[in-house]
């Protein structure tokens, strides 16, 4: 055999494939892409995206929450323990608290108290005060002549000492309710004497009855005060010489005899009654 007739074993390889190079090709205008556009581009990715539906991951049920509230525990191993002891870092005949476990450097921070687990053997008799511990690690506590005390509440450092408890405040005593006096009767107040009832006003006249007083006019008269055909009769020379002056008039009451006429009107007025 010659090196020219090494092969490989047939279907071992296959040719390259040569997309975009005509459609007789089979691979050709969209180079099996299979559409063109934003789909054919190279680095685009429409994940989760179908097409404006419901997507499959916002359709599926969603269950559990993270509790906001939760407590982060610091965990201490038997084993962990019995090394402790057997460096003398710990003192048996005291109570192993979180502080102590704190002080001595067995663990780093207590957070929000110790848990005791349970894997491992005990070979000294312990009494340790700890936020929580499984059955597993209570069961080789005891097993080893020691105790397990569950203490709630988060732990105190070493360094801090609990603070003392205020001494009672006194009792004050009751202040005395000052007598409340009554208040004097005040005098009986004098009937205020009753006021004159208003006269009436006299009742407007239709002063367009007037030769020369149209309804502009009337309104006029009305502001200056004049209503009535009384009123018209009763105006004097001086009066009759300000309307003309301020209303412009053009001496109409006197050319048209606005007081004459006023008389009349008077006149006819009381016939009528």
């Amino acid at each position: 055999m010659r090196l020219n007739e090494l092969s490989d074993n047939p279907g071992a390889t296959k040719p390259r494939k040569r997309i975009g190079r005509g459609v007789g090709s089979g691979k050709g205008k969209t180079a099996g892409r299979g559409v063109k556009g934003q789909k054919s581009r190279s680095g685009v990715s429409i994940n989760g995206y179908e097409g404006g539906q419901m997507p499959i991951y916002m359709r599926l049920p969603k269950r559990g929450f993270n509790k906001p509230n939760r407590k982060k525990f610091a965990e201490l191993s038997i084993r962990r323990l019995q090394q402790a002891l057997d460096a003398g870092v710990l003192d048996i005949k005291k109570d192993i608290d979180a502080a102590a476990l704190v002080a001595a450097g067995v663990i780093r921070r207590a957070h929000d108290g110790v848990r005791l687990i349970g894997a491992g053997d005990l070979k000294s008799a312990v009494n340790l005060k700890v936020a929580g511990a499984t059955a597993g690690a209570t069961k080789i506590v005891e097993k080893a002549k020691g105790s397990v005390t569950i203490v709630e509440g988060k732990p105190v450092k070493a360094d801090e000492k609990p603070a003392p408890k205020k001494a009672a405040e006194k009792k004050a005593a009751p202040k005395k309710v000052a007598e409340k006096k009554a208040p004097a009767k005040a005098a009986p107040k004098k009937a205020a004497p009753k006021k004159a009832a208003p006269k009436k006003a006299a009742e407007a006249d239709d002063l367009t009855k007037i030769s020369g007083i149209g309804p502009v006019f009337a309104k006029r008269l009305a502001q200056e005060g004049i209503t009535t055909y009384l009123q018209v009769t009763k105006l004097t020379a001086k009066r009759i010489a300000e309307l003309d002056e301020k209303l412009d008039l053009k001496n109409n009451i006197t050319n048209d005899d606005w007081p004459g006429q006023a008389k009349a009107l008077m006149a006819a007025k009381a016939d009528k009654k």
